[in-house]
């Protein structure tokens, strides 16, 4: 039973960043059909960028909003209820996301990904922490199973690599599956695979116990109704306060940089350089000539590299927190000083050479220092919240924090691109994620000395 469920965790704990992660990648290349709109030119570039700003915005504050519900529902309806149905919700919003017909639709299905994506986190969490109430299991549990977050973002970059490279293999097979088949339609076939979780999901749910502790409270009728406003009360004020702010700071270095990275690799490659000079060809020849198909090719050929090392950078940020997943403080001051290095030097194209190579070196890095800390929050907040308000208080920090302020450095980071005075778009926003990033990391640390030590091992009552 210990096995089964820290399966159904890993599970979880690995799609929902899998489903996240699925946005960096494809909504360049979506955005470029839905929109339409050319990356290559400068108004492209910028039109993307704010849409791609839009829906990290839109879809983390609806999943912070219904994830702060979530956590509340949580305490009051059992933890193994509103997890199932959480992993459900993301997996079959993913799969919908796939037949996306306009940029409005896309981001609404982006918003019902991440909303299941709040949720299962704070149940998840809770779930793992009442299962396990000896310390040190408990620990290694949550450390083994958060862990599998990381896997997901490897898992999602492969799959990414793989559609990429078998896009116009599959298209000719089962295109007749998607709404139409266009040049480059890899971005569908990702957000398709995102409905692997559910399938083992509903599996094994008759087989999942209840957390204990919620179960015996419940049934003898001692468990207390939840209530936001108690996280504010004296017990409770300071962690909430600094939790949430410091989980903003986490997710902000996250959002507001590492996850827009793919959208700076085109100003590094020669390929991507070349395209609008290729289309310009393409529009003056014939649209049924020998010529005109060979240059369609090219271009078509140039778009997959492009889409193909972006995967492979993102592959590298992963690589980097599945390494890195353990601590807090002593992350934020190399942080504090490596990653906006990343992203003023071999993001805009500054070094003499070997830009690309130590991005992804950077990349790496930077996913050490940053997605480190998520992990701490997994092993830190079910400590300072009894049992009533256990659910409550993680989805406040998370969500209230993490995805509603946290993420808004997406937006900020995009819509702070165009005022940087670059000529091109992606060193434009590398320029722009340099500045948030450092801003994040500086207030993630002052904070941290604020932060209180938990009372005990042991869970409270």
């Amino acid at each position: 039973m210990q096995w089964l469920i820290v399966i159904v965790a890993t599970i979880g704990f690995a799609f929902d960043t899998y489903a996240l992660l699925t946005t960096p990648l494809i909504a360049r290349p979506a955005l470029a059909q839905l929109l339409p709109a050319d990356p290559a030119t400068k108004e492209g570039a910028e039109a993307i960028a704010q849409w791609t700003g839009y829906i990290f915005y839109a879809s983390a504050v609806s999943g912070g909003i219904f994830g702060l519900l979530g956590g509340y529902l949580t305490d009051r309806f059992g933890r193994r209820a509103v997890l199932v149905w959480s992993i459900l919700l993301y997996a079959f919003s993913s799969l919908a996301c796939a037949y996306a017909t306009s940029p409005m639709m896309l981001l609404v299905l982006r918003c019902t990904t991440f909303i299941g994506v709040c949720v299962e986190f704070v149940a998840a969490v809770a779930w793992l922490a009442e299962l396990f109430p000896n310390p040190q299991q408990r620990e290694r549990v949550l450390g083994f199973t958060q862990a599998f977050s990381s896997i997901g973002g490897l898992m999602v970059t492969g799959t990414y690599w793989l559609a990429e490279t078998y896009a116009p293999v599959w298209n000719e097979h089962l295109g007749h599956l998607l709404p139409g088949v266009e040049s480059n339609n890899a971005w569908r076939w990702t957000l398709i695979s995102g409905l692997i979780p559910a399938l083992p999901v509903m599996l094994i749910r008759p087989f999942l116990p209840e957390s204990p502790a919620w179960k015996e409270k419940k049934e003898r009728g001692t468990l207390k109704r939840p209530s936001f406003a108690e996280l504010f009360q004296p017990a409770f004020r300071k962690t909430t306060l600094v939790t949430t702010a410091m989980f903003a700071c986490s997710f902000g270095a996250a959002f507001g940089a590492i996850q827009l990275t793919p959208q700076m690799v085109p100003g590094l490659l020669p390929e991507a350089k070349d395209i609008p000079a290729l289309r310009k060809e393409l529009a003056s020849l014939s649209a049924d000539s020998a010529e005109a198909k060979k240059v369609r090719r090219e271009i078509i050929s140039r778009s997959q590299t492009v889409g193909q090392v972006a995967g492979s950078v993102q592959f590298c940020q992963e690589l980097g927190g599945l390494v890195g997943r353990k601590l807090i403080r002593v992350f934020q001051v190399p942080g504090l000083l490596l990653i906006p290095l990343v992203y003023l030097f071999p993001a805009t194209g500054k070094l003499p050479s070997g830009n690309l190579e130590v991005l992804k070196v950077g990349l790496f890095v930077a996913g050490f220092f940053t997605v480190s800390q998520f992990s701490f929050w997994g092993n830190y907040l079910p400590r300072m919240y009894p049992t009533y308000l256990r659910g409550t208080g993680e989805s406040f920090s998370a969500n209230v924090g993490g995805r509603m302020l946290g993420t808004t450095a997406a937006l900020v980071t995009t819509q702070l691109a165009p005022f940087i005075p670059s000529p091109i778009g992606p060193h434009q926003l590398a320029y722009a994620a340099a500045a948030v990033v450092f801003l994040v990391y500086a207030l993630g640390f002052v904070l941290s000395f604020w932060l209180p030590e938990p009372k005990q091992e042991a869970l409270p009552e």
